[in-house]
């Protein structure tokens, strides 16, 4: 029914947002970690949006990226998750953060959102894993010109599993491993890629 929802901040409340358009205010729920990415009230915003429509209640679910919301939509489909799960993951992990852990088969990374145990995060590495592409992923991550440091470290551990992937290790070999090194966002490629493979050494 809505695509996305332009207009003014006017309120930020936890866990949601409230998005007047039209001298309409539209109160719309939102992952826990996007509060810290906007400058506060008042400036101007554009929200993709989900409507949740059950027999006694409708809601309204936003993202900033039309990407986060394609996201939000294939947690959906997973038998056993509904809004409130799909919101609970996305709070704690990024759109390629969760590719990167179903891909690799990182339930524990999965597991970390609330209201989520580990059968429920085996069952979304299950039944996405299928669904999402390391290629095109990692060919978008070249691409895109956003540069901040979450971003950036997504990009190098992409690049990271790429050079791994030339080497001769499968795709999930390549992603286990670099989901397994502990990273910061000054590190490089090549500090990546020398710390996933003396993790597979082992």
């Amino acid at each position: 029914m809505y695509s996305y929802i332009k207009g003014e901040l006017v309120e930020i409340l936890p866990g949601a947002i409230v998005v007047e358009a039209g001298q309409i205010g539209y109160h719309i729920r939102i992952p826990a970690n996007m509060t810290d990415k906007f400058a506060g009230a008042g400036q101007s915003v554009k929200i993709y949006t989900y409507l949740h429509v059950k027999e006694d209640l409708m809601e309204l679910y936003g993202f900033l990226s039309r990407d986060d919301l394609d996201i939000f939509k294939l947690l959906l489909g997973v038998n056993g998750i509904g809004p409130k799960g799909a919101l609970g993951i996305l709070s704690v992990l990024a759109p390629d953060d969760l590719r990167f852990a179903v891909l690799g088969e990182d339930s524990k990374a999965i597991a970390k959102a609330p209201g989520i145990g580990g059968k429920t995060a085996q069952r979304v590495i299950l039944e996405l894993k299928d669904k999402l592409d390391l290629e095109e992923m990692i060919g978008r991550k070249a691409s895109s010109q956003q540069e901040n440091p979450t971003d950036a470290l997504s990009g190098k551990k992409s690049e990271a599993v790429q050079a791994l992937t030339a080497l001769g290790y499968s795709s999930s070999e390549a992603l286990k491993a670099v989901n397994s090194v502990g990273l910061a966002p000054e590190s490089s490629v090549e500090e990546i890629l020398k710390a996933a493979l003396r993790q597979m050494a082992f």
